[in-house]
């Protein structure tokens, strides 16, 4: 039996400096499993966590780091949590004033 074939890590990829931050009225350092699983990931494949915190689900604080850390600190951030329909999750609606472009479907493809 053939084993499935797995993707192979670029070892000639580039270390990204990467920023996780868990939005979150609930989430400390010590339950935010996400936020550390992100980080885990991102260092497992090379990349380096330069910053990393946790903020309440207020839109004011999620674009107050956004716009502190991109693009001087950091070349990617990765934000998770306060993502749901609740009228406090906000993380997106914030987010969104500051894309470019958007991809039609992807976010159908991401949660599937």
């Amino acid at each position: 039996m053939q084993q499935a074939s797995q993707p192979h890590q670029d070892r000639n990829s580039p270390s990204i400096t990467c920023g996780v931050i868990t939005v979150s009225d609930t989430r400390t350092r010590g339950n935010d499993h996400s936020g550390h699983y992100i980080q885990e990931a991102l260092r497992n494949v090379g990349h380096q966590v330069l910053y990393y915190r946790i903020i309440p689900d207020e839109a004011s604080q999620i674009e107050e780091v956004l716009l502190k850390l991109c693009p001087v600190e950091v070349a990617v951030l990765i934000f998770n949590g306060g993502t749901g329909i609740a009228p406090r999750d906000t993380t997106y609606d914030v987010l969104e004033g500051f894309l470019e472009k958007t991809l039609s479907g992807f976010g159908e493809l991401f949660r599937y």
